[in-house]
């Protein structure tokens, strides 16, 4: 694939480490292809970072064909660049545009783009601790028609943003409230999503934890992150039912788990299950995993007006063992032995 670059005039500088939040910032510059048919992916080219030029009526505005995925770069302690497994969010990116019918991406370019942008933007990748480049690719469909059709038209973006901690304490463990009305899928549907997040927060939680959608009895994933839970023992995590999402972040915690001798398991898990434990003291661990924020313990589960404190409101050691090891790997501090690291 030819990928032509056009530096940009005006040149930023990264913000100072203690200054970054998280996907407020951007780099100089992004990758942007277009689909057409019959002549697929084409004029594949890094431009300065902007607006897009779209049709008001772009299919995407009116039906919603959009994916993306989420990922970083890491400053190595050499001062080198490195991605951390990219071939899986590519797989997973390739798998959502199958879903929605949007046309997939050679996998060998797609990684190449993400590559080429992360190396012309080096500069923006932050080396203190706890900071990375968020990467966010996404590919939407742009066919200016308003009539119900197949995808004739869309773009492929890249954008890249240095970020820090996803949430503002860090790894001081949070506040989580069960979701008990609204749902991520299905009846009750995704557009309640951040009605049941405001809830949250002004009750004075971080976030939700989401049930399934059908019986409302399973717990399924955090806000917008995987769950685990250490249950007398053994790590427990949802099963994968094709409502939760297959995180990169969560398989590799459960590699580094099943390579420690720690039994996982992989299975439905009701919320009564959970809060017996709880309430047992069996209960020993609880965490979010995910690409924003790696590892996040959970130091409080609330549900049904009463509030269960997790491992003393302290994060436990196998929650820090699985962020010292993880972020250690991604950041080049450690040795790799799975070979999920890719050098840029």
């Amino acid at each position: 694939m030819n990928i032509t670059v056009t530096k940009t005039t005006h040149p930023g500088t990264l913000p100072p480490a203690d200054t970054l939040g998280f996907g407020s910032v951007f780099t100089d510059h992004m990758f942007v292809m277009d689909y057409t048919e019959p002549a697929g992916w084409h004029d594949a080219r890094i431009v300065p970072y902007g607006p897009l030029s779209l049709s008001p009526a772009a299919s995407v505005l009116h039906y919603g064909t959009e994916v993306f995925e989420g990922m970083k770069a890491y400053r190595r302690p050499d001062g080198g660049v490195q991605l951390f497994r990219p071939w899986d969010n590519v797989e997973r990116l390739n798998k959502s545009c199958d879903r929605l019918s949007l046309p997939q991406l050679d996998p060998d370019d797609a990684l190449e783009a993400i590559r080429r942008l992360v190396e012309v933007d080096q500069d923006w990748v932050p080396s203190a601790p706890g900071t990375s480049l968020y990467i966010r690719p996404f590919l939407f469909s742009t066919d200016p028609d308003l009539a119900l059709h197949g995808v004739h038209q869309a773009m492929f973006v890249v954008i890249l943003s240095p970020v820090g901690n996803y949430f503002k304490n860090g790894l001081e463990p949070v506040r989580i409230m069960v979701e008990t009305e609204d749902v991520r899928a299905v009846r009750g549907g995704t557009g309640a999503a951040n009605r049941a997040g405001d809830r949250a927060i002004e009750k004075g939680f971080s976030q939700v934890l989401w049930l399934d959608g059908v019986e409302r009895k399973y717990v399924e994933e955090g806000g917008g992150m995987n769950v685990m839970f250490k249950i007398a023992g053994k790590v427990v995590t949802p099963m994968l039912t094709g409502s939760i999402l297959n995180g990169v972040t969560r398989r590799s915690c459960i590699a580094l788990l099943k390579s420690w001798g720690m039994p996982v398991e992989e299975r439905l898990l009701s919320v009564d299950e959970l809060f017996d434990a709880a309430k047992a003291g069996t209960l020993e661990e609880a965490w979010c995993v995910g690409t924003a924020a790696v590892v996040s313990p959970i130091g409080e589960l609330y549900y049904q007006e009463q509030g269960y404190v997790v491992n003393g409101g302290r994060i436990g050691e196998l929650s820090q063992k699985l962020y010292d090891e993880l972020t250690g790997i991604q950041w080049g501090k450690r040795d790799d032995p799975f070979g999920w690291t890719y050098r840029v």
